[in-house]
This record gives C-alpha cells, structure tokens and sequence, in this order.
C-alpha cells in the first residue's frame, strides 16, 4: 500500500510503499465497532449514584392523615413525587467495563489501519524534525501535511524537544507507536507517523496483541 512520505520540514513530499494489512469486503468492520465500544465504556467510571426514597433521609412521619383534609394522600415527604424525595430508577456505581478477545482486538487495530491508509488520511514523516523546538515552527509543518482537523502525531518515542513544540497545538494530539489504539486510529482527521513509529507499527501487525 502506498502512503505519502514528507521530508522532516514537510518541504517535499513522495509516495512510497508499506507492507500494511489488507482487507476486503466488510472484514473486521464489526470487530473495530466492538473495541471502539469497549475503549469508551473502559474509560466510564461508573460512580454516579443517587438515593432512592428509601435513602433520603427523613420521611418517617406521615406528612398528615390519611382522610379528612380534602388532599391527595401522602404516606412520605420523601416520595420521588415530592421536591427532595427520592429518585426512581436512578444511577447507581456499576462497572461499564467490556472484554474483548486479544484476536478481535488485533482483528479491529489491523482493520482500522487499513481504512484510515486507504482513505489517505495517515502520513508519513521522515522524522519530527530536532529543531523544531518552538511551537511555531512545529505548526508550520503540521499545517503543510493536514491543514485542518485534529491531528495524531505518532513516533517512537518522542523527543523532548518534540513535544515541547506540539503540547500547546490545541488540535494536536500526541501517541507513542507501542501504544497506538483502534480508538485512536479511527477519532482523528489525520495521523502523522514518523517512519521509525511505522517500523513498529507494521511489526505489530505482523503478529501479537493489539489494544
């Protein structure tokens, strides 16, 4: 598969080819919806809660009798129809986490990869360049490989001067390759790879786990 290699100032850009995975049809379309779900729910607390009547403090006298008043009967003050009651149905603290198997998460990773290759919305970079240590100038190059959009820089690992120049980009996120994830793959209008990154992200697609 071929993909746009730019220089490390994003000056010159040439194609080249990638032994990326393929697919054909709808192939791990499901397992990429599956561990794109999994990613969110995991990241759910789940610490909601509320009281229900039973709950709520107070409520232990009957507001007035049953008969005679000329009003609707009421047994508590703390009824989930009174202001300060109780709530019906409410949250609680569960756990929204999902397991996946390892094979549909690599499934899900390698398929997401390819569609995002396909469509011409991952990129290749010789390197971040090393003096481009000020965020003007990281923004500079950015702007010549994906104009607009939230972008995913992805190398392995960073250099210090790399991230300097890209942690104030408000649309700029950044990823090492041994992390990468399908969510990942599939949230950003645009992924910037260094070739080092590729190297690794090719190996992983070769064979193991993904996430």
């Amino acid at each position: 598969m071929k993909l746009t290699v730019f220089t490390s100032d994003a000056s010159k850009s040439s194609e080249k080819e990638f032994k990326l995975p393929t697919f054909e049809g709808d192939r791990g379309l499901q397992a990429v919806k599956e561990v794109v779900v999994a990613h969110r729910a995991n990241a759910r607390q789940g610490t909601r809660s509320t009281k229900t009547r039973g709950e709520v403090r107070g409520g232990g006298k009957k507001p007035w009798a049953q008969k005679g008043t000329g009003r609707a009967r009421a047994g508590s003050n703390r009824s989930p129809l009174w202001v300060g009651g109780g709530v019906v149905f409410g949250p609680k603290p569960r756990d929204f986490s999902k397991k996946i198997n390892g094979k549909v998460k690599a499934l899900a990773f390698n398929r997401a990869l390819f569609d995002r290759a396909t469509a011409g919305d991952v990129s290749v970079i010789e390197a971040f360049a090393p003096d481009a240590t000020k965020t003007k100038a990281m923004n500079a190059v950015l702007v010549r490989i994906a104009p607009k959009g939230k972008v995913l820089l992805v190398d392995a690992p960073f250099t210090a001067q790399a991230t300097r120049a890209a942690r104030n980009l408000d649309r700029v996120t950044l990823q090492v390759a041994s992390k990468l994830n399908t969510l990942d793959l599939v949230q950003y209008t645009k992924i910037v790879v260094s070739s080092l990154a590729l190297e690794q992200i090719i190996a992983r697609t070769n064979g193991g786990q993904q996430s």
